[in-house]
């Protein structure tokens, strides 16, 4: 018998593998009376089909560990949750088991049962911040995975634990958001009293003519706000072509902001940018304000 993917001490008997040979370094344990072959990659998928071996069988995978198999990776990977409504359950080191009261709607993903995307979101609303909420909600919106007004429809209608946390930032969740470090970088704005910029809209030339899809644009003062991630990275092709744009926005009478994760390390003077470039262009609101909530959210 070939094992692809995690097994019990049981199926490996039936397998007529014994104990001693468990113990061979060709095998290694994950929990108790869980292995894989020594040379399985221990990937997220692996070690979550693992947890669902020594899990009851009604168990699914939840919370942060089930955002992650979304494509978000928010908090400390350990413990690996999972949510079942069954009463008795073994302890394994490394599994956080949640008990459920009521049936847990769930998908699977990659052959795993997972939390459904709007249940995975209420049930990190009391585990993560609230910048990491929103993070988390505009990143599952993005990829598909549910919709705004989904996502509201099932806030206003459950009644779980963090449900009245979610409806608390709903307000502040965006379609258009593609990145979490561009929803990090707009709600470092808004927090701080600035006007909210769009996400991810398309800036034209004077005559229609395409010239770039911004991150966060502020159309008409005709300022744009671009999260850099990546600006170590780019090979002297990819450099050319963003000078090049650069150059294009700023003959079109853009005036470009870019934002790299440098920049973050001190985030008021990345807002202090932000509205010096809106005064030059001929804000006239409040300059920016640095709350004690502001501070306890990006500092």
């Amino acid at each position: 018998m070939t094992f692809v993917e995690p097994f019990t001490r049981a199926e490996a008997q039936q397998a007529g593998i014994t104990d001693a040979m468990l113990r061979h370094q060709r095998f290694r344990p994950l929990f108790r009376g869980v292995y894989v072959l020594a040379s399985t990659e221990l990937s997220l998928r692996i070690w979550c089909l693992a947890a669902l071996r020594v899990a009851p069988v009604d168990a699914v995978i939840s919370h942060q560990t089930a955002l992650r198999l979304y494509g978000l990776e928010i908090g400390n990977p350990w413990p690996l949750h999972v949510s079942t409504r069954t009463t008795t359950h073994s302890r394994q080191r490394g599994i956080r088991t949640h008990q459920r009261k009521h049936r847990v709607e769930s998908v699977r993903l990659g052959g795993i049962p997972v939390t459904s995307p709007d249940r995975t979101l209420v049930d990190i609303a009391t585990k993560v911040g609230l910048v990491q909420l929103v993070q988390a909600c505009d990143w599952m919106i993005h990829r598909g995975h549910t919709t705004a007004e989904r996502l509201a429809a099932f806030a206003v209608t459950s009644h779980f634990d963090g449900v009245r946390r979610l409806r608390r930032v709903i307000g502040h969740v965006r379609s258009g958001a593609e990145s979490p470090m561009e929803t990090l970088v707009r709600l470092m704005i808004v927090f701080a009293r600035l006007p909210e910029p769009a996400c991810n809209v398309p800036i034209v030339d004077s005559v229609g003519r395409f010239l770039a899809r911004g991150d966060l644009v502020y159309s008409e003062l005709k300022v744009l706000i671009e999260y850099d991630g990546w600006h170590h990275e780019r090979d002297a092709r990819q450099r050319q072509r963003d000078l090049v744009r650069r150059e294009q926005l700023e003959s079109a009478g853009w005036r470009v902001i870019v934002v790299t994760i440098a920049d973050l390390a001190d985030k008021r003077t990345v807002i202090h940018r932000v509205h010096r470039a809106l005064v030059d262009r001929g804000y006239a609101g409040r300059p920016p304000q640095f709350s004690i909530m502001w501070d306890r959210w990006f500092t």
